[in-house]
């Protein structure tokens, strides 16, 4: 028991190493495809090597899988088998279809780590349960009452990535498929109460697969290391962002000093400080924050409205946004009963870049 917990606890860890050294990968991430094709045979009771190749059982199939870790992953797989051997013939060409879906583990990234793009030669170990289903038009199998079993495939991959990307992978498959409820003794009554995993209702098999790993998110094929940083380089960077955000704090001021410098409130000595609101980048729409501004305006007071732009765009686009912003905050005013003297759009003022429109108030 306490090997079995010692086991759980390093699965654990191989999972929260692997999460923590890749890149986050998006839900259609790290996709994959295959083909694979071979032959299988009885596990017991064939008679010796001259008996296995006697009644070998050529099989194709496709695999369609997910790795979610560059260790652990899912994939369904569903195989054709076309040979009655060893059994009676269902006079249908194919006997036998098992659909599975199947864990898989990386052995060579969990024991070795991952080192930002598959090994040339890895080893990947698989298994689950599946749904075996046996078709026939003969006389016996429509009489039987079951044609369906229930199914498990243990087996290794020894796969051979190829390619720079390592996109495309080359895998030969030793692995054996167990019948888990099939009947003593009868070749079409698959369905059984009991369930187990018997040799003597298993078959061994080898196959040989081809699969291509699609493009992900990240430009690759396969996972990609995450740049770590240390606590001082993250140190380094919030105080770069403290300092900057010293200097934008700074802005405001400077533009506002810079605008008003070019467009004083015209023949009017008798204005108290202006104020400001601003604006997004070609947008000439209040947001909350400005309409808070313009709330200080008592009712009845009398102001000079001038609207500018920033800077980016073409003059005539910027003439036509100033004034805009002007006749926007123009509009809000005379709606709470205060007196607009004047409202011009200036357009680009100053050589810093400001979107403003400044209210000088009587």
């Amino acid at each position: 028991m306490k090997k079995l917990v010692l086991l759980f606890a390093a699965a654990t860890i191989a999972v929260s190493a692997s999460a923590q050294t890749v890149e986050e990968s998006k839900t259609f991430d790290n996709i994959y495809v295959g083909v694979n094709g071979g032959v299988a045979t009885k596990t017991t009771k064939n008679d010796g090597v001259k008996g296995r190749l006697k009644t070998l059982d050529p099989n194709a199939g496709i695999r369609v899988g997910r790795w979610f870790t560059p260790v652990f992953g899912l994939a369904v797989e569903s195989n054709a088998y076309f040979s009655n051997k060893p059994w009676k013939s269902t006079g249908t060409f194919v006997r036998f279809l098992n659909t599975s879906l199947l864990g898989t583990v990386n052995l060579s990234n969990w024991f070795g780590g991952y080192k930002g793009e598959p090994r040339t030669f890895e080893v990947i170990a698989l298994g689950g349960i599946g749904w075996g289903h046996l078709f026939g038009n003969t006389k016996q199998y429509k009489a039987a009452k079951c044609h369906n079993n229930f199914t498990s495939k243990l087996g290794l991959d020894f796969a051979f990535n190829l390619g720079a990307d390592k996109a495309w992978q080359i895998y030969v498959e030793p692995a054996i498929i167990y019948g888990l409820n099939d009947k003593t003794n009868s070749p079409y009554h698959l369905g059984n109460d009991v369930i187990q995993y018997n040799v003597n209702h298993s078959f061994v098999q080898l196959n040989a697969g081809l699969v291509y790993k699609f493009k992900t998110s990240n430009g690759t094929h396969n996972f990609k290391i995450a740049t770590l940083r240390d606590q001082s380089e993250i140190d380094a960077l919030n105080s770069q962002i403290s300092d900057l955000r010293d200097e934008l704090a700074k802005k405001p001021k400077e533009v506002i000093r810079e605008v008003v410098k070019e467009v004083p409130a015209e023949g009017n000595t008798a204005c108290t400080n202006p104020l400001f609101v601003t604006f997004a980048q070609g947008k000439s729409k209040l947001t909350s924050d400005a309409k808070k501004v313009l709330d200080n305006i008592a009712q009845g007071s009398k102001v000079q409205i001038v609207g500018t732009s920033s800077p980016e765009g073409s003059t005539s686009f910027n003439n036509r946004l100033s004034q805009n912003r002007a006749n926007v905050v123009a509009n809000y005013l005379k709606n709470k009963g205060v007196t607009v003297e004047k409202a011009d759009g200036k357009g680009v003022q100053g050589i810093t870049s400001n979107r403003l429109a400044i209210i000088y108030v009587k």
